[in-house]
């Protein structure tokens, strides 16, 4: 195992998240990591605030999105890491995603307004902010009107699919996404791969398209990965030929089960992310 202090998966209130760009990027230091990632829902929007924080607090920033991708009628998550946010074909390709999240926005307000959350699409663009709107505003939402006691249980009860609040969006193609982050100079990294629901052979016909797709690296130590999941998603790196990447996935403070810069560590015979050739030596450490 080797490498505390780094962090590649985490979220702002330029997205779902509670801490601002420059608050993250302090947090981040305050636990000691050196190596971050803003990796915002489908958008870089935090990324010049928060390069702006790392440099006053010696943290080196990589530039980051976490890209939602329809696959076999399943939403798979690839992260864009060091990616150039102006590229060309990155930039119009989020502001498609957005687009489609401004949609669901009205979608998912509409059904839970049936429900009797009453106006729901305007109160979850106001706990947004000047963010955009994520499922997870419309979780805190029902947890504020008493519906559920917390978020996991008003994803639960009212926002996965299946659920009466649901709404269904066709995101990116895989190998679009993946292209989007290559044109813009960066390494396409598949989240949490255990988080999906997958068995095992729906996993591996995953893993088999991502890597088909031009995939560069897995996440292997995510959120609250076990030292089990671990052993696993290393094993799925070293048989597709994966580099490994870790991240917390963190949120807020609120999430206390979750620390930046504290993922389990990536395995020693696992080649590390960045370390990556696409990074030039750019990130040795």
């Amino acid at each position: 195992m080797r490498r505390p202090g780094i962090d590649l998966h985490t979220h702002s209130t330029a997205s779902d998240g509670r801490l601002s760009p420059a608050a993250l990027v302090a947090a981040a230091a305050e636990a000691g990591v050196t190596l971050l990632a803003l990796t915002d829902h489908d958008t870089t929007a935090g990324v010049a605030e928060a390069a702006d924080a790392a440099g006053k607090h010696g943290i080196r920033l990589l530039p980051a999105a976490e890209i939602s991708v329809t696959w076999q009628r399943r939403t798979l998550h690839v992260v864009g890491l060091g990616v150039d946010p102006n590229a060309p074909a990155l930039a119009d390709g989020l502001a498609g995603l957005q687009a489609r999240r401004r949609e669901r926005t009205e979608t998912i307000g509409a059904k839970l307004s049936r429900l009797g959350v009453a106006d729901a699409a305007a109160r979850a663009r106001a706990l947004a902010g000047d963010g955009q709107v994520t499922r997870s505003h419309f979780a805190r939402l029902l947890v504020e009107d008493g519906r559920c006691r917390d978020v996991k249980q008003a994803f639960k009860r009212y926002l996965k699919p299946g659920k009466p609040g649901h709404a269904r969006v066709a995101w990116a193609g895989l190998d679009e996404a993946i292209g989007w982050i290559h044109a813009a100079g960066g390494v396409a990294v598949l989240a949490h791969p255990l988080a999906y629901g997958m068995t095992g052979a729906w996993r591996r016909r995953m893993l088999t398209a991502f890597t088909g797709a031009g995939g560069d690296a897995l996440e292997i130590g995510c959120g609250n990965s076990t030292l089990q999941g671990v052993t696993l998603a290393a094993d799925d790196a070293r048989r597709h030929g994966l580099h490994g990447s870790v991240g917390s996935d963190f949120h807020g403070p609120e999430q206390h089960w979750l620390k930046l810069g504290r993922p389990l560590p990536l395995p020693a015979d696992v080649p590390a992310v960045w370390e990556h050739p696409r990074f030039r030596g750019e990130l040795a450490l």
